[in-house]
């Protein structure tokens, strides 16, 4: 049973004074727990260990798909293919950060990969900033947290000019380096979060500027603000799977702004890869062995209960759990039943004395660098609620 530890929680007035204005439901409920997980020292070094792991199974993964041409099974948009190619051919194109769900590592139950969200991860403000906040609020020890987040991300943008393990490299002779950051206007939380990773570069020597997606046009040559001023990055929280499908002379584009060289693009596409849960059938074909996978297919799993899931999908919208005898027993409406679909093993999460599932997330930029927490029943979605930890 997962163990819990109540704190007294940020009220709504502080937690706004820092830009995290969306800490109630539409339900009215508080989306963040007033408890944290309790974890040891152990499970937050396997947490560590098995997702460094994963990751270089995705690297070795997305080779073989490179290899083999296998961007249709996967349910690439055919109007990135070029864009993901060119930016896995170049080391410029780094992949900045993502966040993997997990089930298992706490309670006794083994670590087992749901999914990698590698493009445009949410719960970036909740893990790096919220959690460790809580602790300080409680007059709790901060370094009591598996939760290196804020500078992993920073020296990760570093790693953009150096491409090297040492960050020192980086210096004041890469200060002249911009990157634009841009998200939709009218959502506090991708704002705020994209404003968060803002800073993150700024701290880390780049000089860096804000706008919004609706203002910020490109041409072949680069990518450029509402003042006309072009940057040398470009990192957009917007979806690749929706570029392809929403603005396809947008894919066009920033393809050629990529074959150009003229600007580099984050995360880059293929992140797009890293996304598709697809890839997690991919993985089992490679690494059949692994302790971290669950038997996923491209068909659905006979004679086992398993998961129903589109291969780009968010908050686990058109999920379905699929009984041994083929029978659905919990479906989830949404907007992706148009994409391909996977089937994966069902596992259980680990529960609470009430009842309420806990899904692990663990964020990535170079190695793993923090654990947080979502609980909700047996389909984690957009009303499930973040749960911070604290290492005992």
């Amino acid at each position: 049973m997962i163990k819990l530890k109540q704190v007294k929680p940020l009220d709504d007035s502080s937690l706004e004074e820092i830009g995290f204005n969306w800490h109630t439901d539409s339900d009215g409920s508080k989306y963040i727990s007033d408890a944290l997980v309790v974890i040891s020292e152990d499970e937050a070094q396997a947490y560590y260990n098995a997702t460094n792991e994963i990751y270089d199974m995705y690297v070795e993964a997305a080779e073989h798909v490179m290899e083999n041409e296998l961007f249709f099974d996967l349910g690439i948009p055919f109007n990135l293919i070029d864009a993901i190619k060119k930016s896995w051919e170049n080391d410029v194109h780094w992949h900045l950060y993502g966040r993997f769900d997990l089930a298992g590592g706490i309670d006794g139950k083994d670590i087992k990969l749901i999914e990698f969200n590698a493009d445009t991860p949410t719960g970036l403000f909740e893990t790096a900033l919220l959690q460790w906040a809580i602790l300080k609020h409680n007059n709790m020890d901060e370094d009591k947290q598996f939760n290196n987040v804020y500078e992993a991300i920073s020296d990760n943008f570093k790693r953009l000019i150096t491409l090297f393990d040492d960050i020192e490299e980086f210096d004041e002779r890469y200060d002249n380096w911009k990157i634009l950051f841009s998200a939709i206007s009218n959502n506090d939380e991708e704002e705020a979060t994209t404003k968060l990773l803002q800073q993150m570069a700024t701290d880390a020597g780049f000089n860096t500027s804000f706008e919004f997606l609706e203002n910020t046009h490109f041409d072949e040559n680069g990518v450029y603000d509402r003042d006309e001023n072009s940057y040398e990055y470009w990192f957009k929280l917007y979806p690749w799977e929706d570029i392809a499908v929403d603005e396809p002379e947008l894919a066009t584009t920033l393809t050629n702004i990529m074959q150009n060289q003229k600007a580099i693009i984050l995360n880059p596409a293929y992140a797009l890869l890293f996304q598709s849960k697809g890839m997690m059938k991919i993985l089992c074909d490679l690494f059949p062995d692994s302790p971290y996978l669950l038997k996923t297919s491209f068909e659905p799993l006979k004679g086992v209960k398993h998961v129903e899931k589109p291969v780009f999908g968010r908050e686990g919208a058109n999920t379905k759990i699929i009984e041994a005898n083929g029978a659905t027993s919990q479906e989830n409406a949404g907007p992706y039943d148009n994409y391909k679909k996977v089937y994966q093993e069902y596992v259980e999460f680990p529960k609470d004395s009430n009842g309420a599932k806990y899904q692990a997330g663990v964020f990535f930029a170079y190695e793993a660098c923090g654990v947080s927490f979502r609980k909700g029943s047996e389909i984690m979605d957009n009303m499930s609620k973040f749960v911070g930890h604290v290492i005992v």
